[in-house]
């Protein structure tokens, strides 16, 4: 598995504050900086993931154009948790291309294998 030196969480939906949008931004600012960067999405920021998305309110900017540049930034680490899916009665199958589930219970690894992480 790669590591990361920056691990950004995203914790809020597309449309529910400006979280999503900091936390993505911060992600693209530190790759545009050759930092290397993973996402891991909880609660409602999975919906961020989903292949379709609906639109916000009017004058609200689309997530899913910024999650399909992330691959042209180099980050390619996308996590989500198995636990995450279930209770949003998602599937893996509706996100979009290269997500990694993993249970919760390596979310500790995963933490510790990164030097610095932020939540949004």
């Amino acid at each position: 598995m790669s590591t990361s030196q920056r691990l950004v969480i995203i914790r809020h939906g597309p449309h529910a504050s400006n979280a999503l949008r900091e936390g993505l931004d911060v992600a693209l600012v530190a790759a545009a900086f050759g930092e290397e960067v993973g996402l891991l999405f909880m609660g409602q920021g999975v919906f961020a993931l989903l292949k379709e998305q609906g639109a916000g309110a009017p004058g609200q900017k689309a997530t899913l154009p910024t999650m399909n540049m992330l691959e042209m930034y180099d980050i390619n680490d996308l996590w989500v948790t198995q636990e995450a899916l279930e209770e949003l009665s998602l599937t893996p199958d509706k996100l979009l291309e290269g997500v990694k589930c993993l249970p919760e219970a390596e979310l500790p690894a995963l933490l510790a294998r990164h030097e610095q992480v932020l939540t949004f």
